[in-house]
Formats: C-alpha cells, structure tokens, sequence
C-alpha cells in the first residue's frame, strides 16, 4: 500500500531591496525631523540653528498639521503676546478690545485658539527696536495676517478703521514676583487698517 504525500508550497518571503530600505529609511528620518523641528524653533527664545534647519521642512510641516505649539506648555514658556485694538465707529465713538479676551472669549477653548492667533503673529513680527531693514523683511509675514484679523474685526463690530498693537506681556522673575513688582508691556504698533470704500458696511 502505497502512501501519499501531501504537496506542500515553499514559503515565500519577502525583502526589501537595498534601493527600498534606503528610501523607507529616508521617509522615515524626514517625518522624524518634521515632529521634532517645530517646538524647536518655535517663538523666541528658540535655536537659531533649528531656525535654519527647519526651512525646507515647512511644506511638509503644514500640510501633515504639525507646526504645534508644545513651547506653550514647557517649563519655561516665555512671555504671553495679546492683540489691543481700538475701532472708530461711524457715530464718531471709540471701541477698544483685545485678542484674546478674558472676560467675553467662551468657552476657554474660544480663548485658547485665539491666544492661538495672538502667539502666531508674535512669531513673525520684530522687536520695535529691531533694525529697519529686519523690519522691512518681516512684514510681509506678518501683515497679511494682521489684515485678515483688522478685517474680521472690522465686519464683526461694523466699524469704519482699525488700529492694532501687539503687546508682549513683561515675564517678572520670582523675585520680582515676591517683592510685588512687574515691568512695562512692551507694545509693537502692526498699523490701522479699513475695508476700501465699496466695501464698507
């Protein structure tokens, strides 16, 4: 009696080829460098050097939404950056305001993402005693941004101008802190701004 040995298939494996592990590698170490880059150069004080790195990176960095703000939270967040505002009305009045608002922004999550608003044009804009042509260089970063807030202001209140300050929030020291004193704000003016005649409301 003769027996009968079932046909059994090699097992196939399979491998990357040098050329595939290199470029899976490659991807690997760039999405690294994506995660890792942005609390690095974040708002000052942050590492010049990372500054520079991070460049190339920013395409990537937008489209995957991963420029986050992690430096808000560390040990040693820096200090707070809010947007004053003061509006002339069409009757001749003066409405002032700041971004964020602690008393009208709610939920706190509303307050958050504003801070949010706040903290990124912070990022771009020069100190006031920063040279001129640094100055020059940065504006067109941040003034696009502080028109789309003029702008939405403007809409939201129905006022005819706007003038906007951004104000860096004086860090006291512990000691400071103790003895109960605080510096001065220091204020940076980002201009007034007004929708064209056709638009006004």
């Amino acid at each position: 009696m003769s027996t009968v040995t079932p046909h059994t298939t090699p097992t196939q494996t399979h491998t990357w080829s040098p050329a595939a592990r290199a470029a899976a590698t490659f991807l690997v170490l760039v999405y690294l460098a994506a995660v890792i880059l942005p609390p690095l150069a974040g708002p000052p004080p942050a590492s010049e050097l990372a500054n520079a790195v991070i460049q190339p990176f920013r395409p990537l960095i937008g489209l995957l939404s991963l420029g986050h703000g992690y430096r808000f939270f560390a040990p040693d967040p820096g200090p707070g950056h809010s947007i004053r505002w003061s509006m002339q009305m069409p009757d001749g009045s003066t409405r002032v305001g700041c971004i964020p608002d602690t008393s009208n922004d709610r939920p706190r999550l509303l307050y958050h993402r504003r801070f949010m608003i706040s903290e990124k044009i912070a990022s771009f804009v020069p100190f006031v005693d920063a040279p001129e042509a640094v100055r020059i260089e940065a504006k067109p970063r941040w003034q696009p941004l502080v028109k789309g807030v003029a702008g939405q202001l403007l809409a939201r209140h129905r006022g005819q101008q706007v003038t906007l300050q951004l104000v860096e929030h004086y860090l006291p020291t512990p000691e400071e802190v103790i003895r109960g004193q605080n510096g001065e704000d220091l204020i940076t003016p980002l201009g007034t701004y007004a929708f064209p005649e056709e638009r006004l409301p």
